[in-house]
């Protein structure tokens, strides 16, 4: 399943919580439910009240559902970024490390942010085994 499904599923679930709180809101005033919990007085049904209950679940709805479709785009964009080895400066593009200036020749304007490609990340443990060998190895002088 794509990122794209999963984050246009999180609208799906908050819409339909929504309209299902704006449905609940009408049949309670519709079918006089607190009439038939809390006492034998039938309640007139008020459409101005519900009218106004709706709108305000509308108006809440719309503020909700704009503010959650930003924040997927901006999470949708932090995880578009590509990684950049902060040592050889190859790109991590589908799973491939190619140099930085054969991914800039292919004119993609996508952000960038730093990681280690497998091979510096050897290089690197190695010179650190080397460096502790070496240090253990100096004789010690008193």
């Amino acid at each position: 399943m794509g990122k794209k499904s999963r984050l246009a599923r999180i609208i799906l679930y908050q819409n339909i919580g929504f309209l299902t709180v704006i449905l609940l809101c009408y049949l309670d005033e519709l079918l006089k439910l607190p009439s038939l919990i809390f006492s034998e007085h039938p309640f007139d049904f008020v459409y101005r009240r519900s009218t106004l209950e709706m709108l305000l679940f509308l108006a809440v709805w719309l503020l909700v559902n704009k503010s959650t479709r930003r924040l997927l785009n901006r999470v949708r964009q932090l995880e578009d970024f590509l990684r950049v080895c902060a040592w050889c400066r190859r790109i991590d593009y589908k799973g491939e490390w190619m140099p930085l200036e054969d991914f800039m020749e292919q004119g993609f304007d996508t952000p960038t942010t730093h990681g280690i490609c497998p091979d510096c990340l050897r290089e690197k443990k190695e010179a650190l085994a080397r460096a502790k060998i070496a240090q253990n190895a100096e004789p010690v002088t008193g």
